[in-house]
């Protein structure tokens, strides 16, 4: 087994931050680290599952909307999350208008495993067509990849 030495991926972390500050693109950029077992099948071997929660959150200023049932309302309402259940979604009425304006305040989607088929025959293609497609509930947080600035101070 190889092991990459400590020196050298602080090395490539700070290349990769110095092309980013010459760039200097109107976006904030993300960055993806990806790591090779050898000789582990991950389909196979489940030794390796598993996330984890970064300390600073990749999308600060992101909003996103809970499509819930009654129960996961209460929930998301005592943690100040947006959220509409299926009557208020039967509003929209497949207003293309209505949808891609209620699309628009938010960057995500999610909704309750039981809700989520029923979403298409609610408001149409209009989610999918603004780009916004919903995603079921997961048992843990989601979250991206970390900014350049905290990934380059964490390492």
């Amino acid at each position: 087994m190889s092991k990459i030495p400590d020196q050298t991926v602080r090395e490539a972390i700070s290349t990769i931050v110095a092309h980013a500050k010459a760039a200097n693109r109107p976006f904030v950029e993300t960055v993806e680290l990806q790591v090779t077992l050898k000789g582990i099948d991950p389909k196979k071997d489940k030794r390796f599952s598993g996330s984890i929660q970064l300390p600073n959150n990749p999308r600060p200023k992101g909003a996103i909307c809970i499509i819930a049932d009654a129960h996961h309302m209460e929930e998301a309402a005592k943690l100040g999350i947006d959220c509409i259940d299926m009557d208020g979604l039967a509003k929209f009425n497949k207003d293309k208008k209505l949808i891609k304006k209620f699309a628009k305040k938010y960057d995500a989607f999610i909704a309750t495993n039981t809700l989520i088929r029923r979403i298409p025959r609610v408001l149409g293609p209009g989610l999918a067509r603004a780009g916004k497609t919903h995603r079921r509930r997961p048992r843990c947080r989601p979250h991206g990849p970390g900014h350049l600035p905290p990934v380059h101070c964490q390492v």
